[in-house]
C-alpha cells in the first residue's frame, strides 16, 4: 500500500503554502498519497495545484508583533494558536497519515501528541534574528521541533555556519516546479510577499523601459506555479524566502528588497556571505541600479526531492530493530489518540518563554501604563480561547469524508469540554498575573516572572484537562483528497 503523507503549511504568506506544495507533489511522484492542510494566503494555490486542503485557524504573529504589539501577540494570536493546534490533532486523528511533513510548528506540535512520525522543513534560525524576542521564538520552536521530528529539513542558499542548527540536514532550496511554458518571458519578474508592496518598483522598471510582471497586479491572474515565469526572467525582484528559492533553483539573478523581519535577517545572511545569484537593495533606487547590473546567475537543485525521497524510504524501509508486532489499523477501527489535547501545554508554554523576554527587553513604556487592566482583561480572553477550542471540532469535522459525522460530533464534544477547563485556567492567570501587577515597582522584570507563574498555572490546568479528555477522543480514519 501506498504511505500517505500529511503536508501541512504554515498560514502566513503564501510561500509556506508554494514549497510544501514542492513537496507535496514529489511525495506523489514517488509513489505517495498525500493530504494537504494549512490554510492561510496559500489557500488558492494550494487549489490551483490540485488538492483539497483542511484549513484549521489562521494564525498571524507578523501582524499582531512586528505590526502591532506585545499585548495583541498574547491576546489575539495566542488563542489562534490553541485552536489551530486542537484542530490539527483532530485533523490528524482522523486522517491517520503516516507521516507528517510540515513547515508549521503547530502541526508539529499536534503531530508529536498523536504518535504520527514528524518531519520539519525550516529555514528561520534563531541565529537570523538581531530582536531578542524574535530570537527567543525562532530558538522554542527550533529547538522542539529539533527534538521532535525524525528528520529536520534546513533548505537554504548560503554556506555552512555557526548558525546552523545541529542535528538538522542541510539540503538545496525549496521550490514549486510547473509543466507550464512561457513563450514570451517578462524582462523582470516582480514578486512582493503577502506583507510587502513592490508596485511603486514595478512602475519605475516600467518607466525604465522594462517588459515586467508583477504578479500583485490586478490583471494577473494565479498559476499554479511562478517558477516557469521567474525561470524565463532576466531577473526577479522579490521580498520572501520563497521567492528567493524560486530564483535559487530557476537559475535566475534575484534582487532583494526585504519588508519584514525575517526578510531582513535573510537579506543580512545573503549579503554576509555574499552569495552568488542574489543583490539586496534596501531602497527602491537600489532595485532599479541592482536590476540594471544583476547578479550572476544561482545555481541549485531542487531540495524537495530529497525530502520525498527521504521520507518516503523511511516509510518503506523502517528500522529493521522495530518490534514486528502487528499494528496495523483498520479504516473502519476506532483510533485512540494517545496524546489527546496535551499538546495544548505547549502554546501557553511558549506565552510563557515571550512574556518573559519581552520583560527583559521592551521599555516600560511600550508595555503602557493600563498593563494592570490589560493583564485583568486576560479572564475574557479565556473565555475567547474556550470558544476557539469549542469550534475546533466543528472544523475538523467539516473536513471528514466517509461516514465520519458521528467522530466529528465527538470531537466537538471533547473540544467543548476542553473550553470550560480553559475558562477556568484563563481565569487563574488573570488573578495572578492582576497580583502580579500590584508588585511590579521593582521593574519589568519582576512583570515577567508573574507573568510567566500566571501562565505556567493555565498550561497545568489545561495538561490537566488535556490528560483527562485524552483517553475519550475516538474518530475513524477518512480519506482526505486531491481533486
Amino acid at each position: 500500500m501506498a504511505p500517505t503523507v500529511a503536508v501541512a503549511h504554515y498560514p502566513e504568506g503564501a510561500g509556506h503554502a508554494t514549497r510544501m506544495l514542492a513537496v507535496a507533489d514529489a511525495v506523489e511522484e514517488r509513489g505517495g498519497t498525500v493530504r494537504m492542510a494549512g490554510g492561510g494566503a496559500g489557500t488558492q494555490f494550494v487549489a490551483l495545484n490540485g488538492y483539497d486542503e483542511f484549513e484549521p485557524t489562521n494564525v498571524d504573529f507578523i501582524d499582531t508583533y512586528q505590526g502591532g504589539s506585545t499585548w495583541a501577540t498574547l491576546s489575539r494570536s495566542l488563542p489562534a494558536s490553541l485552536s489551530r493546534i486542537a484542530e490539527y490533532q483532530a485533523w490528524l486523528t482522523a486522517t491517520q497519515p503516516d507521516a507528517l511533513v510540515t513547515d508549521d510548528m503547530f502541526a508539529a506540535m499536534a503531530a508529536s501528541r498523536c504518535d504520527v512520525p514528524l518531519y520539519v522543513l525550516k529555514h528561520d534560525m534563531p541565529s537570523l534574528y538581531h530582536d531578542r524576542i524574535e530570537r527567543a521564538g525562532a530558538g522554542f520552536h527550533t529547538l522542539f521541533q529539533l527534538s521532535a521530528a525524525r528528520e529536520f529539513f534546513y533548505p537554504v542558499v548560503w554556506p555552512e555556519s555557526g548558525g546552523d542548527p545541529e542535528a538538522a540536514t542541510r539540503i538545496p532550496p525549496v521550490a514549486l516546479d510547473g509543466d507550464e511554458v512561457v513563450d514570451d518571458a517578462p524582462d523582470v519578474v516582480v514578486v512582493p510577499s503577502h506583507y510587502s508592496s513592490l508596485s511603486r518598483i514595478a512602475d519605475h522598471l516600467r518607466r525604465q523601459g522594462y517588459d515586467v510582471l508583477d504578479v500583485a497586479d490586478d490583471e494577473w491572474d494565479p498559476v499554479p506555479s511562478l517558477l516557469p515565469y521567474v525561470r524565463g526572467a532576466d531577473v526577479v525582484v522579490c521580498s520572501g524566502y520563497s521567492t528567493i528559492m524560486d530564483a535559487a533553483v530557476a537559475g535566475t539573478p534575484c534582487v532583494v528588497h526585504p519588508e519584514t523581519d525575517e526578510q531582513r535577517a535573510v537579506a543580512d545572511w545573503l549579503e554576509r556571505f555574499d552569495v552568488d545569484g542574489f543583490a539586496v537593495a534596501d531602497r527602491p533606487i537600489d532595485v532599479l541600479d541592482a536590476v540594471a547590473d544583476p547578479p550572476a546567475e544561482p545555481a541549485f537543485e531542487n531540495g524537495a526531492e530529497v525530502i520525498a525521497t527521504r521520507v518516503l524510504t523511511d516509510l518503506r524501509d523502517p528500522d529493521p530493530y522495530a518490534e514486528s508486532e502487528d499494528a496495523t489499523v483498520s479504516a473502519d477501527e476506532p483510533v485512540t489518540t494517545a496524546g489527546g489535547l496535551r499538546s495544548l501545554v505547549a502554546v501557553p508554554t511558549l506565552a510563557a518563554v515571550a512574556a518573559t523576554t519581552a520583560a527583559t527587553t521592551v521599555a516600560p513604556a511600550r508595555i503602557g501604563r493600563g498593563i494592570g487592566e490589560r493583564l485583568a482583561r486576560l479572564a475574557s480572553l479565556a473565555g475567547g480561547v474556550g470558544g476557539r477550542l469549542g469550534s475546533a471540532g466543528a472544523r475538523a469535522g467539516a473536513g471528514l469524508r466517509h461516514g465520519s459525522s458521528a467522530a466529528g460530533r465527538r470531537v466537538q464534544q471533547v473540544a467543548t469540554e476542553s473550553s470550560h477547563v480553559a475558562t477556568v485556567a484563563g481565569w487563574t492567570a488573570a488573578d495572578a498575573a492582576t497580583s502580579t501587577c500590584s508588585t511590579v515597582a521593582g521593574g519589568t522584570r519582576k512583570l515577567g516572572s508573574g507573568i510567566r507563574r500566571a501562565l505556567d498555572g493555565a498550561a497545568g490546568a489545561l495538561e490537566s484537562a488535556g490528560r483527562g479528555l485524552a483517553e475519550r477522543v475516538r474518530v475513524p480514519s477518512v480519506s482526505g483528497v486531491r481533486q
